[in-house]
């Protein structure tokens, strides 16, 4: 028969079990927002487009929603042909371009990264098909994984006819395909100024590869456009702190 136990020792058992109990919690919750956000973040091999721009002289611009832009800013930073891609806001107004505003989900800003590209290494067409693909999943309406609002909407913001074009022609190829479970809810909306985000967002994956959120749901974006795409995969990121352009 053991000894019975002294208040002090009574409580520190006590005070031992509700640590265990959290801890076990703990880790099921983790263990749980990791497998879904690796369902989440699941790629979808896609064929090109049927129809694309031809190959022009000099740099071209593209604008890309699809929810957090760190991930998205991440995908393009890593695609060869990228010159640069910046993080930003499109869809609303000049004065409410920031992201304490945006995050009302009331301005009509997306989350949006531009994207300078260079046509004679990669084509409008082939951002689509990553964009598609990778970046983010086109069949979630108003959100992406764990955000939530139309400032994470599916968004493409084009430049010219010529983008409108490509893009309206490359969804309909996709849903004719059946290449999503879902319907595809991707918007197009002529882009009438693209704003960038404030500097702490630009450069966010690469800068923190060990956050919680990054490692569950943007890196697993970048290991799947290497995988399923490495002939435009490049390992060193175009980044907007550096300055490096191409």
């Amino acid at each position: 028969m053991s000894e019975p136990q002294s208040p002090i020792a009574k409580l520190a058992a006590f005070v031992g079990d509700k640590i265990l109990v959290f801890a076990v919690i703990a880790a099921v919750a983790v263990g749980g927002y990791m497998a879904s956000s690796a369902a989440a973040e699941k790629a979808v091999q896609l064929p090109a487009p049927a129809f694309d721009l031809p190959a022009s002289d000099g740099p071209r611009t593209a604008v890309f929603a699809g929810g957090c832009f760190w991930g998205v800013q991440a995908v393009f930073q890593h695609t060869k042909g990228v010159l640069g891609a910046v993080s930003g806001y499109a869809g609303g107004a000049a004065d409410s371009a920031n992201y304490q505003a945006v995050s009302s989900g009331t301005t009509g800003h997306a989350e949006s990264v531009k994207v300078t590209y260079d046509p004679k290494q990669i084509s409008y067409g082939k951002l689509l098909q990553i964009y598609f693909s990778v970046a983010h999943d086109p069949t979630q309406l108003d959100r992406q994984g764990p955000d939530a609002g139309p400032q994470y909407r599916s968004a493409l913001f084009v430049a010219d006819e010529g983008q409108k074009q490509v893009a309206q022609r490359y969804i309909a190829q996709l849903e004719a395909a059946r290449a999503f479970p879902g319907k595809i809810v991707t918007q197009l909306a002529a882009l009438t100024a693209f704003h960038p985000a404030e500097a702490y967002h630009q450069d966010y994956a690469t800068l923190n590869p060990h956050s919680a959120y990054i490692m569950a749901f943007d890196r697993p974006k970048i290991d799947n456009l290497k995988k399923l795409m490495p002939e435009v995969f490049r390992e060193q990121p175009v980044l907007v702190s550096r300055g490096q352009a191409g």
